[in-house]
């Protein structure tokens, strides 16, 4: 084929990339602490016997699961504008990306909270705890062990969900890339390098949750 690689556009412009990495695990943990709030409130609507509550968390995590993340970006970004909601391209992802993971989060805080025997929350009002305390205390605890699993492949696939921040020009590793590969011409060794990041990445995050989820486990 005659093509060579050459590696030392991307390697000059290295720092770019690494700077993008960095706003993408910032974006990714900032959607991910307004995502997991707002999951679990609406884990706790949609197990709750109110039809008032339990019906709008219902209808916004079918819609949110079931319309293109890259859509929900464009609408934010683009569309909410023109309803007067005007936010910053950053404030814009994360919040879409928030909303996005909220939905998601949601059914697996349902399924956590599902999963702890009812005689806890029994125990705890015979001992004199509000309800509020018993979720705070006794359910949330609880419920956070049994979905770690859950929750790291969650913010793993956030994380690479960060990449379409790229469609409406966020400087994160993929955007950054982009913008190496169309300087420099070098497709394949870019790519190469911002895969190779992305997995380093990714990697290090199932370490680091693996690592929480051996100090949460319960002794056999």
């Amino acid at each position: 084929m005659g093509y060579t690689l050459n590696f030392a556009a991307v390697w000059r412009s290295f720092d770019l990339l690494l700077q993008g990495l960095a706003l993408s695990l910032a974006l990714a943990f900032g959607a991910i602490l307004i995502g997991a709030i707002i999951g679990l409130i609406t884990a706790f609507g949609l197990i709750s016997k109110n039809g008032l509550i339990k019906r709008p968390a219902g209808i916004y995590v079918t819609i949110i699961r079931n319309t293109p993340i890259l859509v929900l970006v464009l609408f934010s970004y683009f569309a909410l504008p023109q309803l007067g909601l005007r936010l910053g391209k950053i404030e814009s992802f994360v919040f879409t990306l928030a909303l996005y993971s909220g939905a998601y989060l949601a059914e697996v805080f349902r399924a956590g909270l599902l999963s702890i025997p009812p005689g806890l929350r029994e125990a705890g009002l015979a001992i004199g705890l509000t309800e509020m305390q018993i979720r705070t205390s006794i359910i949330a605890p609880l419920m956070f062990r049994n979905i770690l699993p859950s929750l790291s492949s969650t913010i793993i696939s956030l994380f690479k969900d960060t990449s379409l921040a790229a469609a409406i020009a966020i400087p994160e590793l993929t955007f950054e890339a982009r913008k190496i590969n169309v300087e420099s011409f070098r497709v394949i060794e870019t790519w190469i390098v911002a895969s190779c990041l992305y997995v380093f990445t990714c990697s290090i995050l199932a370490a680091l949750m693996r690592s929480v989820e051996r100090r949460l486990s319960l002794p056999r």
